[in-house]
């Protein structure tokens, strides 16, 4: 198995965020840093556009990640409605 991660400042623009991909990624190991959150998932990790407006009251769209965002590891996969992250086999 490889491990992919996504890490985002720690504020109060991301607390959603990262709610939203704990929701939908069950598994996936939350570490909260002073400054950033950084979250590990086995193979793959969504993140949902639809969860995160879910829980903001409002249109989201998944470029609005980019401000927060501090690094990634994966192969990215990105539509309007999800951003994958994933190792191919």
């Amino acid at each position: 198995m490889s491990t992919v991660f996504i890490a985002l400042q720690a504020n109060e623009e991301t607390r959603p965020i990262i709610e939203a991909i704990a929701a939908d990624n069950p598994n996936a190991k939350i570490d909260h840093q002073p400054a950033m959150v950084k979250i590990d998932a086995e193979n793959s990790l969504v993140v949902r556009r639809e969860t995160i407006e879910e829980l903001i009251g409002r249109d989201f769209d998944l470029q609005e990640l980019q401000i927060n965002l501090i690094t990634l590891s994966g192969h990215v996969d990105e539509t309007d409605d999800e951003l994958t992250l994933h190792w191919n086999a």
